[in-house]
């Protein structure tokens, strides 16, 4: 009898270990889900300086159609906004590069400047033109602070002609529909 006594209270021991394992489980997995999104969130507005916006953009996406620009697709953008006042449009646009589509973040300012890029998606040669996913890429620095009348002469990356051209040329294109549709973009927050 004892040991079926013993055999019982180990049993019930162990259930209640699981029990207690899977809740703890289910309440920290809302809370791990929650941070991984904030960082991948963060991540993604890595390229608009943290003083230059107090909203969540990515919580304030432009009613943009899903288009094609000159060179390259617009598949949407976000508003930034400071002191309830828009600060800067984040648009993501793909254009195509040496291995494939190159997805890229475009922020630009309600005055039409640059204020970065980030490359969200490439499948280029790594040693070369792949160069563009890298954390503080030198090339697309240069870019920052350029309006559409100055990015003309921007000089290509050494060895990656075509992936330069087509995020030069998505470049353009973004900083052509932010100027061809800058009172409707920056005007979306006053309706809301």
């Amino acid at each position: 009898m004892k040991p079926t006594k013993g055999l019982l209270l180990t049993l019930f021991i162990a259930a209640g270990g699981i029990t207690l394992i899977l809740a703890l489980q289910h309440l920290t997995a809302d809370s791990a889900a929650q941070q991984s999104q904030a960082l991948e969130r963060q991540a993604l507005l890595d390229l608009l300086p943290a003083d230059r916006y107090d909203n969540q953009p990515l919580d304030q996406p432009l009613a943009i159609d899903p288009q094609p620009l000159t060179n390259s697709q617009l598949h949407g953008g976000y508003l930034a906004t400071l002191s309830g006042q828009p600060s800067a449009v984040l648009l993501r646009v793909q254009a195509s590069g040496y291995g494939g589509p190159i997805e890229l973040l475009i922020a630009i300012d309600r005055n039409g400047k640059l204020v970065g890029i980030k490359t969200l998606e490439q499948s280029e040669t790594p040693s070369l033109g792949g160069h563009i996913s890298e954390p503080g890429n030198a090339w697309l620095a240069a870019f920052q602070r350029h309006s559409r009348s100055d990015t003309q002469d921007f000089d290509q990356m050494a060895g990656a002609t075509l992936t330069s051209r087509a995020v030069i040329n998505a470049v353009h294109d973004a900083l052509r529909y932010f100027d061809e549709h800058r009172s409707l973009l920056l005007e979306q927050h006053a309706h809301d």
